[in-house]
């Protein structure tokens, strides 16, 4: 009887894996949430820490640093390792090192950046967020989304640290272009494509960065004092769309702050909306290095440590580092009680559970072979060709210029960005890039002469910085490498300097801290550099100072630029006659009182690009060519943000001089973002953007630009007529007086959702199934669309809405479906759109969502500013 009922006893502790040889975390068949409090219950502080702790990189020269764990490592790739194949190895040796060599053997998240395609060399690299919002397209962005996922997947990524669905409200914002524009419903669509692409393979996704990354002016990671209703209205909706059509499980936390608390330590945001009114149950984690910006730069925290604890008391789950020491800077709360125990355990649950649900206890391991097979596979690439195609907007076509004939006998392309084939941000190096130029002439036969000139570029610059060959200082009898720096911590330069050393040049822009944070304070200190500059050349030379003042530069004892009074930031410069080889001895002194500092010392030795002959001899091509293309592109980028959407350099000058030589002309515009174009656009027949369309983007210009493809693409974004309108949207609420300036109309250059053909489409009969419901009801709206034109295309067919009499203000329209259509010449289809309760619904004057009743205006139409149809549909 004994022997029966420890045998009886030994089963049931195996089948509820009790067994003291199996932990019942690593028991496959126990339910995750009993296997998530198994585990936690086993863990040390430290170990608890580690997995809210995540970096780039990997095990290094001493993999025991990592005995306790770790959240996850964005996996580095040493020359070598550039194949798919070698970082799933990689991938697969960091997860066994952790499985076997760890206490606990649980497996590291690896992650990444995948924003239009993994950033790593190997992986297809697709059209930038901004094109794929272009294509209207959902199903695309799914299978694009796919197609990512599966590149990721292959080789062991099990995060990504995208998408982007911040609204870009603001086209001066530098990263405009990594998300799918100004309106909450595109965005929210597309992002939740994304998402759900990745989720269904297993690959938790991030959507960010939460709440907004973009503040007044454009600025990035500006303070945000959106009130509550703009943000549940305009700002919120993508993140939701994301986290329940899109499943995500992850989600990233802004930089800056929103109503003076930073969006990492953000309680309501984080614990009140995020976890409590949504439920969201994954983890959330800071941007990189955002948990030390509430010490470094909002100052609302006294030091690193006190930055952890509120960031994980006010909702954040892990705090994303850039670098393995840095720990150090957080970890303290975590082990001596300053951090509640519950904080901490509820934040590791959720990390925990997200990594069982992945399967990486039990199966983390990747085949390497098929990663090197699916990684930029032919399939992907069509994929890629397909997506840029589809992005590209015709925004004019004067004359029916395009498509130009294939039967050219010359043609020009003129400007840098026909060769350079920019990706755009975040993006890897792509795989056989095809450039512009390339595109081009592999369309055309060999009978037409193309050719090319680089014209004068996007660089404005008339100064570069003075090198650290050319700066010396005299040490011990002998001459040594850069100048004496001398640091003092007052504004005057007096007395002892507070540290010396030696600075191999001076491009200095000392934003987030002092020179020393350790040793000067952030805004009060002054600077003296003293040592010589070698001449490289003999004959004039500018040199001088570009930055904040205050400044004063001495060359050979003279003062040549006297600048040191605190004013504005600008380039002042002195003449000098250099001798070659000759020394000529250097003092800079600079001050700086209140922080935000930025200086370098320039001249204009090797500034040899000569702009008015490289635009003469683009004039000079177009001259002798049946026909041009100009491609001219705009800069941009995180921390890089536009107070002119201009087209920099000179582009505008070589655009009108190539335009006034009157031949066939189109301009392309390579660019994430708006651009302004009142200087030339009047002068020119056609326009294309082609955003930053990936690796297959030149052949699928030259498709657009010959006929092959009738491009459909349609503007996510408003482009303004100057910056002067800035911020404009095309779904603002209605204005007390009017739009207009003394100076300027309030319309845009062109309106958001608009795109040209090289057909034309006509709309009809619209009606409702039923033109009064309920708020609990639904309709749908039919009518028919006609190809008129002689071409085959695609239309894109936007649906928006209008409540016209609410009980508080409501936007003039906003975009609430959209479809994109083929037709053949001549034929005509009927669509429909499901008028819905969340079609419909708006937020009451207490925020809490309801369909009122009264009347709707339904628009159906080829942009927000091309309504081809109206209805009025009841709510009774």
């Amino acid at each position: 009887m004994r022997i029966r009922i420890l045998a009886a006893a030994a089963t049931f502790f195996v089948l509820s894996g009790c067994s003291s040889k199996t932990p019942l975390y690593k028991d496959l068949r126990a339910p995750v949430e009993r296997r998530v409090r198994d585990l936690l219950g086993r863990m040390t502080a430290e170990e608890k820490f580690w997995q809210l702790f995540m970096i780039p990189g990997d095990l290094g020269d001493d993999p025991s640093r990592y005995s306790n764990g770790l959240f996850g490592f964005q996996v580095s790739a040493e020359p070598g390792e550039g194949t798919a194949g070698a970082a799933a190895r990689k991938v697969n040796d960091l997860q066994r090192f952790f499985l076997e060599k760890t206490r606990l053997g649980i497996p590291i998240i690896p992650f990444d950046e995948a924003l239009h395609g993994l950033i790593r060399e190997g992986a297809t690299s697709f059209p930038q967020s901004m094109a794929l919002a272009a294509t209207f397209d959902v199903d695309l962005m799914s299978r694009v989304g796919g197609a990512i996922a599966a590149e990721c997947r292959s080789r062991g990524i099990r995060q990504v640290l995208s998408p982007v669905v911040n609204i870009a409200a603001d086209v001066r914002w530098g990263r405009v272009e990594e998300t799918y524009g100004e309106d909450p419903f595109l965005a929210g669509e597309m992002g939740a494509a994304f998402c759900a692409a990745f989720e269904r393979l297993g690959i938790v996704t991030t959507p960010k960065h939460f709440v907004a990354n973009v503040g007044d002016g454009g600025r990035d990671s500006y303070p945000v004092h959106l009130n509550e209703r703009w943000l549940r209205e305009v700002v919120l909706p993508p993140f939701e769309a994301c986290l329940e059509k899109g499943w995500a499980r992850s989600i990233m936390t802004a930089y800056n702050s929103l109503d003076g608390t930073p969006c990492s330590s953000n309680d309501w945001l984080l614990n009140r909306l995020l976890k409590g009114e949504w439920l969201f149950r994954g983890f959330v984690i800071s941007d990189a290095c955002a948990v030390g910006g509430a010490n470094s730069l909002h100052l609302t925290a006294a030091g690193y440590e006190e930055a952890g604890e509120q960031a994980l008391e006010g909702g954040l789950d892990v705090i994303f580092q850039t670098a393995y020491a840095h720990h150090s800077l957080f970890i303290g709360p975590f082990l001596d009680g300053r951090i509640p125990a519950p904080v901490i355990d509820a934040a590791v649950t959720r990390v925990l559970r997200a990594k069982f649900e992945l399967g990486l206890f039990d199966d983390p391991y990747v085949d390497p072979a098929a990663a090197d097979r699916l990684n930029g596979c032919p399939d992907h690439r069509s994929l890629a060709l397909e997506a840029a195609r589809k992005s590209i907007v015709l925004l004019k076509n004067e004359s029916s210029t395009l498509p130009f004939p294939k039967d050219l006998r010359t043609l020009a392309v003129i400007g840098a960005d026909a060769v350079e084939a920019r990706l755009g941000g975040y993006s890897g190096p792509g795989i056989r890039k095809v450039d512009i130029l390339e595109g081009i002439r592999s369309k055309l036969s060999p009978a037409t002469r193309v050719e090319y000139a680089e014209g004068c570029g996007r660089g404005e610059a008339e100064f570069v910085d003075v090198p650290p060959a050319a700066l010396f200082h005299l040490e011990n009898g002998a001459m040594k490498s850069g100048l004496v720096g001398e640091y003092f911590s007052n504004i005057d330069l007096s007395g002892a300097p507070v540290f010396s050393r030696i600075d191999p040049r001076v491009r200095f822009q000392w934003t987030l801290d002092s020179p020393n944070p350790a040793k000067l304070e952030r805004d009060f200190y002054s600077v003296r550099w003293t040592g010589v500059m070698r001449a490289p050349i003999s004959g004039r030379c500018r040199l001088g100072i570009e930055g904040n003042d205050g400044y004063r530069l001495y060359v050979d004892g003279r003062l040549g630029i006297d600048n040191w009074q605190k004013r504005s930031h600008r380039t002042l410069t002195t003449e000098l006659t250099l001798e070659k080889g000759r020394d000529y001895d250097l003092c800079l002194a600079y001050f700086e009182p209140t922080g935000n500092a930025r200086l370098r010392l320039v001249w204009d030795v090797g500034v040899t690009k000569d702009d008015h002959e490289a635009i003469a001899e683009a004039v000079r091509l177009a001259s002798r060519s049946d026909a041009a293309v100009v491609v001219a592109g705009i800069e941009e980028g995180e921390f890089r943000d536009r107070a002119s959407l201009r087209l920099p350099g000179r582009q505008e000058e070589m655009i009108r001089r190539v335009a006034a030589v009157r031949k066939p002309l189109a301009v392309i515009l390579v660019g994430g973002g708006a651009v302004t174009m009142s200087g030339w656009l009047d002068l020119v027949p056609a326009v294309l953007d082609v955003w930053y369309p990936g690796e297959e983007g030149g052949r699928a210009l030259a498709d657009v630009l010959f006929g092959d493809f009738n491009p459909a693409g349609r503007l996510a974004v408003t482009f303004p007529l100057t910056e002067g309108q800035l911020p404009l949207v095309y779904n603002h609420k209605p204005t007390g007086r009017g739009d207009d300036y003394a100076d300027l109309t309030g319309r845009p250059l062109f309106p958001f959702g608009f795109g040209l053909s090289y057909t034309a489409f006509s709309y009809r009969d619209l009606a409702f199934d039923s033109p009064e419901i309920s708020p609990a009801g639904k309709t749908k709206v039919r009518f028919r669309v006609k190809n008129s034109g002689l071409r085959e295309g695609e239309e894109v067919v936007q649906l928006y809405i209008h409540d016209l009499l609410a009980s508080v203000a409501r936007p003039v329209m906003e975009l609430k479906g959209f479809q994109r259509i083929f037709l053949r010449p001549g034929e005509t289809r009927e669509l429909t759109f499901e008028i819905t309760p969340e079609l419909l619904m708006m937020l009451d004057g207490n925020l809490k969502p309801v369909v009122e009743p009264g009347d709707f205006r339904v628009m159906i139409g080829a942009s927000s500013a091309d309504i081809r149809l109206s209805g009025t549909l009841r709510v009774r």
